[in-house]
């Protein structure tokens, strides 16, 4: 499977998330300029953490609008998988393939944490490595991570059952519900404020992460 990382101004973990994809699972990996046009060669698209120009305006708010985040639409529609991870997760958000929003951490400080986080359900490629309601230990590095919605989106959400994530016990941002991360309603489409590509190299204290991305791989690659 050909794995596209997409690169905004100001992204820092598309690195991280290549090695993962590249080195640890050994499959085809192109990085794409945020000013690319053309995306029909990839079959999974990552938006990495940073702070894509800056976080200026609004964490994702400015990359929303870059060129190939109409690419990312269009791929999502086919019902490719797109993934994003903490930045990617608010551009995502900004660009309306997520519901809510992420605004600033209840105690308005960055927080650079290890936390436990409860898989939810196992029927999508993104979880089915994991035991449902297993509890695993994934890396968190955000300043605006709390994930909020209003009453209606947020029972609209729990309904659908598309909580993938949730924070296991406290809850450092104070993200409604424990939320950290959802994905679309047709499943495609997720967004999460931890970071499992941090997760995936025995070398970096856990690998817990690296289920995330072998189960999509392993779905994507039976349905080709």
């Amino acid at each position: 499977m050909k794995f596209g990382v997409v690169v905004f101004p100001g992204s820092n973990c598309d690195r991280d998330v290549a090695y993962v994809t590249k080195d640890l699972l050994k499959q085809p990996t192109r990085m794409v300029w945020h000013q690319e046009t053309d995306i029909s060669d990839l079959d999974i698209i990552i938006i990495p953490g940073g702070f894509s120009y800056g976080d200026y305006l609004r964490c994702g708010a400015i990359a929303r609008f870059s060129p190939v985040m109409q690419q990312v639409v269009t791929h999502s529609q086919k019902g490719k998988p797109v993934l994003g991870i903490c930045n990617g997760f608010q551009v995502l958000t900004e660009a309306g393939l997520l519901p809510g929003a992420l605004v600033k951490n209840r105690d308005l400080h960055f927080i650079c944490d290890r936390v436990p986080v409860k898989v939810e359900r196992t029927d999508l490629p993104w979880t089915q490595g994991y035991q449902e309601g297993e509890i695993i230990t994934l890396p968190i590095a955000h300043g605006e991570g709390q994930f909020y919605a209003d009453a209606a989106t947020l029972s609209e959400l729990e309904d659908n059952n598309q909580v993938l994530f949730r924070y296991e016990g406290d809850n450092l941002n104070g993200s409604v519900n424990n939320i950290a991360g959802i994905c679309n309603s047709t499943g495609n489409v997720l967004g999460m404020m931890p970071h499992p590509e941090r997760a995936s190299d025995p070398m970096l204290g856990g690998s817990d992460g690296l289920k995330l991305f072998q189960g999509l791989l392993e779905k994507v690659a039976a349905l080709v």
